[in-house]
């Protein structure tokens, strides 16, 4: 027999590629695009720049012999992995085939997801996944449970060293939904994506209770109740732009600096409605992304987890064309105290944005940790803890602007100067205080107001006496703990400017292996 020519072999590829391109077939493709959902190469396409993606490991098969799968092998395994570019900025992807096996993890199919992560790592580059799959491959047993486990040890790894990106577009079930919650965001579709650990079928069974899938883990769900996605998107299109905006802010790993955006907004903008946004009676409430929007550049903001623990806002912007995280308590629910939840979700978010050198803008308005034998019990003391040590802990630029309310602990916890602030600004009305004025007045003064011939007029004599001595940003600018008192409209400039002046901090902290955080 003759050597074949380059004709034929080069034939030969292409029946091999074509092959690879249809995953499980015309059949399979159509149920997928029925559900409204995109293919595993489709959506690559979307996310990343036009003709950037480069494909790795598209002919690798299982090797699996079990309940006759030694007859089906289809190549690729399930996943399409490699790089591309969003913005022109190289970022490494894998994006799970449904119409394979159910897009089932197997020991090859983690395999290719563990080399590009492994890559990633070496280049240095983000890594994004695109989840859509049945779980687990039970024809191979402890070979994809070993697979999952190696995925889990490299989102641990890479974790604070480069960004990392999960799309939830299909069922994430049992142990695939723990790769996810190791990286820095989930995004999720609804009535597209969910994720549990144990499906409604099994709750049935198990305790009796009848609960819908979109209910149990839906985008909606988790965007709302449990705090575990960050983002819910309507459709793929929306999702995919989200994933594009939150990349825009970020550096490629925390060796790099985030992208400068030039702007044509001055960071020198001066708006005298900030003087009108914030009531000056501290029982008032009003909406603090008013505030945010006449302090960033164009007036844009990107909020993170927006629909959970909405009394305190986690998010990107910029000022003067530089990349901030954004931390601000919202007096428009409960008050702006810190509880539970809140507490949970801007401790990440500090911890995230010290990882990848964003410096952290933190407005103040706050009265307290939110009272109650359901936060309590709840682990407020703990969980409020986990705020106070990533605010120590940070070593990037930190500034604090108090905008009105910053009473005991919760001052402390929002990045105060004892903590590592940088820069401390407060505006005119700020009141910083162990407590608000009428409680502080009521103990301090108790026994003149019960003495009082009018109780009621003494104690309204003395909480303004005490307002006039404690609850105002004066006190402690003598001590030094507010580094300048601010007009509102000043706001922007004198970020931008405290941005300028830190932009070449360095600090260390103890030699440790790592510190504990409260759990």
């Amino acid at each position: 027999m003759g050597f074949r020519t380059i004709e034929e072999l080069c034939a030969e590829l292409e029946e091999k590629r074509a092959a690879a391109l249809a995953g499980g077939g015309q059949e399979a493709v159509l149920k997928q695009k029925g559900k409204g959902k995109g293919t595993a190469r489709e959506r690559i396409a979307k996310l990343l720049d036009p003709d950037s993606f480069v494909e790795l490991d598209e002919f690798v098969t299982h090797r699996c012999n079990n309940f006759g799968l030694d007859e089906k092998k289809i190549l690729g395994d399930g996943v399409v992995t490699g790089w591309g570019t969003i913005d022109g900025r190289k970022v490494f992807i894998f994006s799970q085939d449904f119409t394979v096996f159910g897009g089932s993890l197997g020991e090859k199919h983690a395999e290719k997801i563990c080399k590009v992560m492994d890559m990633a790592m070496q280049m240095g580059c983000p890594i994004i996944g695109i989840y859509d799959s049945g779980g687990a491959r039970i024809q191979e047993g402890t070979d994809a449970l070993n697979g999952y486990g190696k995925i889990f040890k490299r989102n641990t790894l890479a974790s604070g060293v480069i960004p990392q990106f999960s799309i939830i577009m299909g069922p994430t079930a049992g142990g695939a939904v723990y790769s996810p919650a190791l990286t820095d965001f989930i995004f999720m579709v609804d009535n597209e994506g969910f994720m549990h650990i144990t499906g409604p079928e099994v709750i049935k069974a198990v305790t009796g209770e009848a609960i819908e899938r979109e209910e149990l883990g839906g985008a909606k769900a988790h965007n709302t109740i449990s705090g575990v996605a960050h983002f819910e998107a309507k459709d793929e299109d929306e999702c995919f732009e989200q994933v594009r905006k939150v990349f825009s802010y970020l550096p490629l790993n925390n060796l790099d600096d985030a992208p400068f955006k030039a702007t044509s907004d001055s960071p020198n903008r001066a708006d005298l409605a900030l003087r009108e946004i914030v009531p000056h009676n501290p029982n008032m409430s009003y909406d603090v992304h008013e505030i945010l929007k006449l302090v960033l550049d164009d007036g844009i903001f990107t909020e993170v987890q927006e629909d959970f623990a909405k009394n305190i806002l986690t998010g990107y912007g910029r000022i003067g064309g530089r990349s901030v995280g954004i931390v601000a308590n919202n007096a428009d629910v409960m008050a702006g105290c810190l509880d539970i939840n809140a507490s949970d979700k801007a401790s990440r978010f500090v911890r995230h944005c010290d990882a990848f050198n964003l410096p952290i803008v933190t407005f103040v308005d706050v009265p307290g940790y939110l009272p109650g034998a359901d936060q309590e019990h709840g682990g407020i003391i703990r969980r409020g803890a986990k705020l106070l040590y990533a605010y120590s802990e940070a070593t990037v630029p930190l500034i604090t602007v108090i905008m009105r309310k910053a009473y005991g602990g919760a001052y402390l916890a929002m990045s105060s100067k004892a903590l590592g602030a940088d820069v401390v600004y407060a505006w005119p009305q700020a009141e910083i205080a162990v407590l608000g004025a009428e409680g502080a007045a009521s103990i301090v003064f108790k026994k003149e107001i019960n003495d009082a011939e009018d109780p009621s007029a003494k104690r309204l004599e003395k909480i303004e006496e005490y307002r006039q001595a404690f609850a105002n940003p004066y006190r402690a600018a003598e001590r030094g703990y507010v580094d300048r008192v601010i007009m509102p409209e000043e706001t922007r400039r004198s970020i931008f400017m405290a941005l300028e002046g830190m932009e070449s901090k360095r600090d260390t902290r103890p030699s440790k292996k790592h510190g504990v955080i409260p759990h």
